[in-house]
């Protein structure tokens, strides 16, 4: 009862409160106005010397009674019109109340219709897209979490079956078993990684201040592919890295993980014979990084979504062999935005181009 009744209270009190507000505003107004013209009128007409006092009294009283009328009238019919316009500026405020219930309760409202181009038709299209990008949000979460139970689901069962079998002798180990109990449990660890990527997302996400200091790209570069050494030459790729030197005020570790998380793409995608290459160089008043190599096509459409959260190129059911939780581009996005830099994606059919660029000092 309390909330139905709170649903039309709560508007009609702001309605009420700014009526008011006009009222005693124009009332004032009004009043003083009168005064001074009943004043004045009754000088000048007490100045022209032709009336007697009888005259002049009569003169005040008819005024007087006029001015109330007029002043009454003016207040009445200004704060009817202030109360119909007012009503109608806050309507859209009701709905946008209404709204916020219902996200209150755990249900998503639909889009509210923007009539207005002020303050508050800006309010309720920011409010649109935030219940828009909250829904895709716990979209994107659910089939995160969706994916990832499927995913645990198989290799824990292949553990829980090979172990099962070795404990009551109806297989015995050897060689083949131990390699693929390990495969499995390799599996897992990454899947539990990609988990720690999501937590991540949410903190840089959230980050508002990164401590910096200068730092010389060349020297992040070659640190960098320095780790992937042992991955490349496993995969049996080969790399190139031409970097300048120039140096740029950054968060170390942060801007290496940006350069680990677009090699280790580079990686993680690759498909045909040509070298890897990374060149960086001084361009203009930015340091621009470029990570080149063949991989998988990337479709048009997608071209534009591979940085955002979530989002992979290729299916679910690929992301035990290539594929990750989509936020390792996300997050270097965020990272970069963060330092006043840039990324982006250049696609010629299989030869893939990721860049990077940071302001220099």
């Amino acid at each position: 009862m309390w909330n139905k009744r709170a649903k039309t209270f709560l508007p009609n009190k702001l309605l009420l409160r700014l009526t008011f507000v006009n009222v005693v505003v124009v009332g004032i107004f009004i009043a003083l106005s009168s005064w001074a013209i009943y004043h004045t009128a009754c000088s000048l007409a007490n100045g022209l010397g032709s009336w007697n006092d009888q005259k002049q009294q009569l003169f005040n009283s008819i005024l007087f009674q006029y001015l109330w009328i007029f002043s009454i009238a003016a207040i009445s019919i200004g704060s009817l019109i202030h109360y119909r316009l007012v009503k109608e500026i806050i309507r859209p405020l009701k709905e946008l109340i209404e709204s916020t219930k219902r996200m209150k309760a755990g249900h998503y409202p639909n889009p509210i219709i923007v009539n207005t181009r002020d303050e508050v038709g800006e309010l309720i299209v920011h409010f649109n897209d935030l219940v828009k990008q909250l829904k895709e949000m716990q979209q994107h979460r659910k089939e995160l979490v969706l994916d990832f139970s499927h995913e645990f689901r198989t290799p824990l069962a292949n553990l829980n079956g090979y172990l099962g079998a070795l404990k009551n002798g109806v297989i015995e180990g050897d060689q083949q078993i131990y390699h693929s109990l390990q495969k499995e449990s390799e599996r897992l660890i990454h899947m539990v990684e990609q988990l720690e990527q999501v937590k991540e997302w949410d903190y840089i996400s959230k980050q508002t201040y990164t401590e910096k200091e200068p730092i010389d790209m060349q020297f992040l570069i070659h640190q960098s592919v320095a780790m992937f050494r042992w991955s490349l030459e496993s995969a049996g790729i080969n790399v190139e890295v031409k970097a300048e030197s120039g140096t740029v005020k950054v968060s170390t570790e942060e801007i290496s993980q940006v350069i680990s998380n677009l090699i280790d793409n580079a990686i993680r995608y690759y498909q045909g014979t040509g070298p890897i290459m990374i060149k960086g160089e001084l361009v203009e008043s930015h340091y621009r990084l470029s990570i080149s190599g063949p991989g998988q096509a990337i479709p048009i459409q997608e071209k534009d979504k591979i940085f955002e959260r979530f989002y992979r190129a290729n299916s679910a059911r690929e992301r035990g062999n290539t594929g990750g939780t989509g936020l390792g581009l996300a997050i270097s996005k965020a990272i970069l935005v963060h330092h006043q830099g840039q990324i982006g994606l250049k696609s010629e059919g299989e030869s893939h181009t990721f860049w990077m660029t940071l302001p220099l000092i």
